[in-house]
């Protein structure tokens, strides 16, 4: 079992986190950049050795009601592994070892080239910038969404579909 200290280590080796202390001498590790709802990848580490890691639909990964793992009894290896993991799934591609703010210039220059059409023929341009996902028709902003999730979902209910180039 790794120690309380080591497992912050580890934590604090991935610059898309950062260290949030808490009460009763917990540590969270959040991550800005996710393209969820869902910011905490650390959650409640404790010099007790407890600690969790967001994994919800991580294949091999047991997780509580809440999405986390316990990693109290991890290695370095699998740690890390995990928590990799875990800031891919929540849109982070950085975790592959990629400096996050490239990352996030290579993830808004992709959706910058994103279009979608409706039946009539009506375009709209989905775009990510900044953390915040752009809906624009031609140049005049249509709507602002905070996730990925919400702004399909919007694009859905409105009849367009991912325009093939």
């Amino acid at each position: 079992m790794l120690s309380f200290e080591e497992k912050l280590a580890i934590m604090q080796s991935f610059p898309e986190l950062e260290r949030r202390d808490v009460s009763l001498g917990r540590v969270n590790f959040h991550y800005d950049g996710s393209t969820t709802d869902k910011k905490n990848v650390g959650y409640h580490f404790h010099p007790n050795g407890n600690g969790y890691v967001y994994a919800a639909g991580l294949d091999g990964a047991e997780t509580d009601g809440k999405g986390f793992v316990n990693v109290r009894d991890y290695d370095e290896q699998g740690l890390k592994e995990l928590v990799a993991r875990s800031i891919r799934l929540l849109g982070g591609a950085a975790a592959s070892g990629t400096p996050a703010a490239e990352a996030a210039a290579n993830a808004a220059t992709e959706a910058n080239e994103e279009r979608w059409r409706d039946g009539e023929g009506n375009e709209l341009s989905l775009q990510f910038e900044d953390d915040t996902w752009y809906l624009f028709s031609g140049l005049n902003l249509e709507m602002a969404f905070e996730t990925r999730e919400e702004a399909e979902e919007y694009l859905a209910d409105e009849g367009f579909v991912p325009a093939k180039n």
